[in-house]
């Protein structure tokens, strides 16, 4: 019934989904463009709607009532971003302790505008072994989904400009464009 009722609301807001979830028990979902909250509810709403439970990580500082306990049954971890190899080593952990785990990750890392996107993911996944995924919501189609599985080498580096540049080809619109740069 709750997988009917995030249908429902997406298609009322307008958005199409498109394909279903990574068939993988452990993945890491990347999503862009970030530049507003509402992404997460879009992210969400899609995911659920096709059946799958992604966890995210949140700045600690939303997590005050009363937004709190609803990120939180939404799958939000509270992290400090001050401390981000904090963050990478406690995701790691609770990634090798869970059966299931699709962690998505806004890899420009907040919703201003930046240049260089942050590479956590990169360890997680070369760390934990999982593969990760190319995922949209782009605020000019109103479209929402998994592009593809994106292969990692061994160069974060190289890697995260391989991924800024599969980004660009999709020409995405984030709800507020002026704030997402894909180089």
């Amino acid at each position: 019934m709750w997988r009917k009722f995030c249908r429902f609301l997406l298609k009322a807001w307008g958005w199409t989904p498109d394909g279903g979830t990574a068939p993988e028990d452990k993945c890491i979902l990347l999503g862009a463009p970030h530049t507003s909250i509402w992404d997460f509810v879009v992210a969400y709403l899609f995911y659920q709607s096709v059946g799958g439970d992604a966890l995210c990580m949140v700045k600690q500082e939303m997590f005050k009532w009363p937004l709190g306990p609803i990120i939180r049954k939404m799958g939000g971890i509270p992290v400090n971003k001050k401390n981000p190899s904090a963050i990478v080593l406690s995701v790691i952990r609770e990634m090798e302790k869970r059966e299931k785990f699709h962690l998505a990750i806004a890899p420009e890392g907040t919703r201003q505008p930046v240049r260089r996107w942050k590479a956590g993911f990169h360890t997680i996944a070369k760390e934990t072994g999982v593969p990760v995924y190319l995922c949209y919501f782009d605020w000019g189609t109103k479209h929402v989904g998994i592009k593809c599985k994106f292969e990692l080498t061994d160069d974060a580096k190289a890697d995260l400009k391989r991924v800024q540049e599969e980004f660009e080809k999709m020409h995405l619109v984030g709800k507020h464009p002026g704030m997402y740069i894909t180089h």
